[in-house]
């Protein structure tokens, strides 16, 4: 990186600190942002910064939303009754793709990790627990990953809420062991969230 100006080295260690991107793949990003058209490269930053700006977590659910509640729940045609209960907001994308699920959501932003140092506090599990407490959910869904970490975390949700007087169940199978919900395909997704059992 010692021979490139210092903007273009600033640029490639910036686009080197994101996921899956190595200093190679980050020279090449960079030298392509340089030979795009300027308007190119200032709708990029552009994006990014309104990126910045404007995106935020639902205050209910904790997904993506441009205001403070998302359009899922604010939409009146979704039935607010059963919660699909998510790890990250890519996961409830997929969801929504499979075109099967009607309902809201609830992200957790993340699994529990132990090994990690994640408890029930780092996640959303708290403010999953105040929505049920509110006594407007009869069924809450548990779309977790099937790693580890989604399935002890699925496991400690079904813990939490048992005895409650709602229905708590857990996506079907479907989904591939260790496979995250953002890369299943929405046929496969779908037949998982219509087959889903009780816990």
């Amino acid at each position: 990186m010692q021979y490139y100006p210092k903007p273009v080295v600033r640029l490639i260690r910036a686009l080197s600190r994101l996921p899956s991107i190595g200093e190679k793949t980050a020279a090449r990003l960079a030298l392509h942002i340089l030979r795009a058209p300027r308007q190119e490269a200032e709708e990029l930053a552009l994006a990014i910064r309104e990126l910045k700006d404007k995106v935020r977590l639902c205050s209910v659910c904790f997904a993506l939303s441009e205001k403070d509640v998302c359009r899922i729940c604010s939409d009146p045609a979704r039935d607010a009754s059963v919660l699909c209960v998510v790890e990250q907001p890519a996961d409830m994308t997929s969801i929504e793709k499979s075109g099967v699920f009607r309902g809201h959501y609830h992200v957790l932003q993340g699994v529990l990790s132990p090994m990690d140092g994640i408890g029930p506090d780092a996640i959303r599990i708290r403010e999953l627990l105040q929505r049920v407490d509110r006594g407007a959910i009869r069924e809450i869904i548990l779309a977790t990953g099937t790693s580890v970490e989604g399935e002890a975390t699925a496991a400690y949700l079904a813990q939490r809420l048992a005895g409650l007087p709602l229905r708590v169940t857990r996506i079907a199978s479907g989904v591939p062991m260790g496979g995250d919900l953002k890369y299943v395909d929405q046929v496969t997704l779908g037949k998982a969230l219509e087959t889903r059992h009780d816990l």
